[in-house]
């Protein structure tokens, strides 16, 4: 089984739209959500959920009123603010960080585990997939992440298929670590911007870290042409392989207005620079060559 992880560095780059074309591309797979804080591949793969599990990650603390002496001590020791004067707690600043229950001489603090969103495994026109909706400004979503790519390796050697396709998060934070740790390559899609060359950079060095294989691509390529030579060539110094180019393209535009993905629904030329993107990594990623000298 090969595990092939797309990710941006930053958001906006038009990593999800890839990945759609990927799932539709793809042969044998299950498609993994990791994007766990702004999931949105469900909008454009339309999955019919077969089952739904209460994601549980954290912990709120929970004064109980009857044992409860107001001695004060949860009030003093919160940093967070989450205790009001007439010890009650506010669950929305409550940090779970379990101070007050440790301190409380009374014993009167409850710490239960809390919901935090859910996840789901459903079934698309191209494949099962595995994904989630995290809580509005819930934390966590590394775990969560780790819990999906489980949950989708399990769901591939059920099903004897040999590929996952993981929608990463954005950034080079807990829920990148998490979806990178392991995988068998990562495929960066950057846009030929200063912002869009910086976060590839530290994304290329997340990486690096991790011992992840990675390659290149450069969405939007000819908007600025001499910031995509600028990306290759840092690619290049990297030991990255650039492995495509995508054009600009109103197409994908209006495919994500449609709800479509967009290989399904476009011949133009951004649709066939993704099918002739997915030939190259997919070369990479099963005939067992270095993808890159990292």
């Amino acid at each position: 089984m090969k595990e092939l992880v797309i990710i941006s560095g930053k958001g906006g780059t038009g990593k999800t739209s890839i990945t759609a074309g990927f799932a539709a591309l793809a042969e044998n797979k299950v498609i993994v959500d990791a994007d766990v804080d702004a999931a949105d591949l469900h909008l454009v793969l339309h999955p019919e959920v077969r089952r739904t599990t209460e994601f549980m990650g954290g912990h709120i603390a929970v004064i109980d009123s009857e044992k409860c002496t107001g001695c004060g001590e949860c009030l003093q020791r919160c940093q967070f603010g989450a205790v009001s004067g007439d010890f009650r707690v506010d669950a929305r600043a409550c940090e779970g960080c379990g101070v007050c229950v440790h301190f409380c001489p009374e014993k009167a603090i409850a710490f239960p585990e809390r919901v935090c969103g859910r996840w789901f495994v459903s079934e698309t026109a191209l494949g099962p997939m595995v994904h989630a909706r995290l809580g509005i400004a819930e934390e966590n979503s590394g775990l969560l992440v780790s819990l999906l790519r489980k949950e989708a390796k399990a769901l591939a050697e059920e099903r004897k298929l040999d590929t996952l396709i993981v929608d990463g998060p954005p950034g080079i934070g807990c829920p990148v670590i998490s979806a990178l740790t392991g995988a068998d390559a990562v495929l960066i899609i950057s846009e030929p911007t200063l912002s869009g060359l910086h976060d590839l950079e530290r994304a290329a060095n997340l990486a690096a870290f991790l011992k992840v294989p990675a390659m290149v691509c450069v969405n939007k390529y000819d908007i600025n042409p001499a910031i995509t030579e600028r990306i290759e060539a840092f690619a290049a110094r990297q030991g990255i392989r650039s492995v495509g180019r995508i054009p600009y393209d109103r197409e994908v535009t209006a495919a994500m207005v449609a709800l479509k993905n967009l290989v399904a629904h476009s011949d133009g030329p951004a649709a066939t620079a993704v099918r002739g993107l997915w030939q190259a990594v997919s070369t990479q990623l099963h005939d067992g060559s270095e993808v890159s000298k990292t």
